[in-house]
């Protein structure tokens, strides 16, 4: 993979991270002051989403080894 190329899934996947950690906080903050479930609910679907991704552009820069 050239180097330019992994760069872009790098900071790609750094985006994803701190978005993920938003929708955390965002979701904590929900819980606290009692919000709607089917909102908290939501927002955590829309965090798995962003896990989903995260997980693919990780398998992206990793490469598959053959133990």
């Amino acid at each position: 993979m050239p180097d330019q190329e992994q760069a872009d899934i790098r900071l790609a996947l750094a985006r994803l991270r701190q978005e993920h950690e938003d929708y955390d906080a965002a979701i904590n903050a929900m819980i606290e002051t009692g919000c709607e479930a089917l909102r908290i609910q939501r927002m955590k679907k829309k965090k798995l989403a962003i896990k989903d991704k995260m997980t693919k552009l990780e398998d992206q820069i990793i490469p598959d080894i053959i133990a």
